[in-house]
């Protein structure tokens, strides 16, 4: 067991008063059984007219927000105390079949499962053709195991696949990430999906915090992919660090669509219009994030 102490601070400017629409928060961690949640708090300034608690269709706990005077400023901290609890990421027992792809989910199962097989998109029916092309290779290369098809594709994006911090903006198609080899922690998160989809395993987007080298100061916040295995249920990969998900890793959200699981969601409208201004709205974004043992 290992206890964190995540301290998460957002600074939204704006160089001009703005009305701040309702905002959806999502950096309270998961508590489950593989994370527990001791203690959590969360500072808005303005302060908000209201807030309410929200589960939502993945059973992430979110917080709405809503005010009712402009500003110019958006400031939101995260404090939170995280135990987790997996040490060997690699501790389950497959159901049989499991073990070779493709998996045949149960039609009670799969029927649950399918906004992680096929979620929409903009790539093309039938999946991105690169991300199909690099999945019959590892399905090959693996013999159609399961638990090699994934360790190999994760090592494979994290050993060609070179990291570039990309605080903002919508992840990059997974057929991009891949024919430049490079993208964000989202990017190869995105590829990661695509390709366990591909080979008809149920994946999932998560966003959250991972420990790294204990004497940094400095941390992003992180994403990695979970994918569905009949009998060990949502696992992680990590594959901006080549990684299985054990108790390093501290997650925030999930959902098969990664806009679903972003940290912070809202819109804001300037008080005045621009034609009155002549000053379009522009906002910049500060994040201060830090991480360590208790």
């Amino acid at each position: 067991m290992t206890q964190f102490n995540v301290q998460h601070l957002s600074t939204y400017r704006y160089n001009q008063s703005v009305f701040l629409r309702p905002h959806w928060v999502r950096l309270r961690p998961h508590s489950h059984g593989w994370q527990t949640l001791l203690d959590y708090q969360l500072q808005v300034t303005p302060k908000p007219l209201g807030r309410s608690q929200v589960v939502d269709l993945d059973g992430n706990a979110l917080i709405k927000l809503w005010f009712d005077k402009p500003s110019q400023d958006l400031q939101i901290l995260s404090q939170a105390r995280v135990e987790t609890l997996q040490r060997n990421p690699f501790e389950y027992l497959l159901e049989d079949g499991a073990d070779r792809l493709p998996i045949d989910y149960p039609s009670s199962l799969r029927s649950q499962l399918l906004p992680y097989l096929d979620p929409p998109t903009i790539v093309p029916q039938g999946g991105d053709p690169i991300a199909v092309e690099l999945a019959e290779e590892l399905l090959h290369l693996s013999d159609n195991q399961t638990i090699r098809f994934l360790h190999d594709l994760n090592q494979r994006i994290y050993s060609q696949c070179d990291y570039v911090t990309r605080l903002e903006g919508d992840p990059q198609t997974p057929g991009i990430t891949w024919r430049n080899k490079r993208g964000s922690c989202r990017d190869v998160t995105v590829l990661f999906a695509a390709v366990c989809r591909a080979v008809g395993l149920a994946a999932r987007f998560v966003s959250g915090y991972q420990e790294g080298d204990p004497d940094q100061t400095h941390y992003d916040l992180h994403a990695w992919v979970e994918v569905y295995l009949p009998g060990a249920g949502w696992r992680g990969y990590d594959p901006t660090h080549g990684l299985a998900v054990a108790d390093g890793h501290i997650s925030l959200a999930a959902s098969p669509y990664p806009r679903d699981a972003a940290p912070i969601e809202g819109t804001v409208t300037p008080t005045q219009p621009v034609w009155e201004t002549g000053q379009p709205l522009n906002t910049t974004l500060e994040t201060q994030i830090t991480i360590n043992r208790s």
